[in-house]
């Protein structure tokens, strides 16, 4: 471990290059959006639970205000899963998108039956022809 890497600015022994990530002005507005979306969520269930006390504990407003605290939650995990994925990713890594395949060129299955194979080649074909026009 390298000393200037690895400083850190406490008890809790939690590295600054690690702050200095999670702090980064894009995850900052991300953490503020999921934060206040985790909120909204929590105020929905509320809403939705007074709905129900005054429909007479109707069984549509109590499902929703037992689902309004599951989607936050579930931002909330899939959030802190993507902040994971970005602190054990290397920082001299390019970033995750770019290594993306967006586009594979289909393959053409000639075995078999002609008839099929002929339609495969001609959707192929066409497929070539639209991306020409695109670019």
């Amino acid at each position: 471990m390298s000393a200037g890497a690895e400083e850190t600015a406490g008890p809790t022994a939690v590295p600054v290059v690690l702050w200095s990530r999670l702090l980064r002005p894009g995850l900052l507005v991300g953490h503020v959006v999921v934060l206040a979306l985790f909120l909204l969520c929590l105020r929905f269930a509320g809403w939705q639970w007074e709905r129900a006390e005054l429909s007479g504990w109707n069984v549509q407003h109590v499902s929703y205000a037992l689902q309004w605290p599951t989607f936050g939650v579930m931002g909330l995990f899939f959030y802190w899963r993507m902040l994971r994925i970005e602190i054990e990713r290397h920082p001299d890594e390019d970033e995750p998108s770019s290594s993306l395949v967006l586009y594979q060129r289909p393959r053409i299955d000639t075995s078999g039956d002609p008839e099929l194979a002929a339609y495969n080649a001609y959707l192929a074909e066409l497929n070539e022809t639209v991306l020409q026009q695109r670019g």
